[in-house]
């Protein structure tokens, strides 16, 4: 997190490789495969910062934003094919990673953990409650569903409530 002028190229060009090169490159691999097999899923992980934007998040908003848009593209150069793409933006989730930030929010903001999670974590999503893996999991199961054909170049959003704000 910093203010753009202050956000080193270099990490720009990390944090954009991992969350926005990655989707592009494995996409690229990925769909000829599945015009061989005449049907496929890409599914990709954005974030509610692919909907919205947070300050100081410069490179994470602008990698999410460029999922959700590689997502459309790639759905309408499917679309009269039996693959879909869509983009799935969850708000927090409760993984290891977030796990491991919560007792460095707790001593910048000298909360407990419990506020911390409620008020610094989950400020933006308003249900108050992290997403879960089984949550996202079961929305990438539906969307490789036979009741999702038509579902494509869409997001759905996991977040809460976030992007409703």
């Amino acid at each position: 997190m910093a203010a753009i002028e202050d956000f080193a190229p270099e990490k720009w060009d990390a944090i954009l490789a991992i969350n926005l090169s990655s989707a592009f490159h494995t996409t690229a691999v990925a769909l000829p495969l599945m015009r061989k097999a005449g049907w496929g899923r890409i599914i990709n992980i954005a974030s509610a910062h692919g909907l919205t934007a947070s300050p100081y998040k410069s490179a994470y908003v602008a990698a999410k934003h460029g999922v959700v848009g590689l997502t459309k593209v790639t759905a309408l150069e499917t679309a009269e094919e039996a693959i879909t793409a869509n983009a799935i933006c969850p708000g927090y989730v409760l993984t290891p990673l977030v796990e491991a930030q919560i007792p460095d929010q707790m001593k910048t903001h000298n909360m407990s953990r419990d506020q911390v999670v409620r008020e610094v974590m989950l400020a933006r999503q308003p249900s108050k409650a992290f997403a879960t893996v089984d949550q996202l999991g079961g929305t990438v199961a539906f969307l490789c569903s036979a009741a999702a054909d038509q579902i494509t170049g869409t997001t759905i959003s996991v977040d809460g409530g976030w992007t409703a704000l």
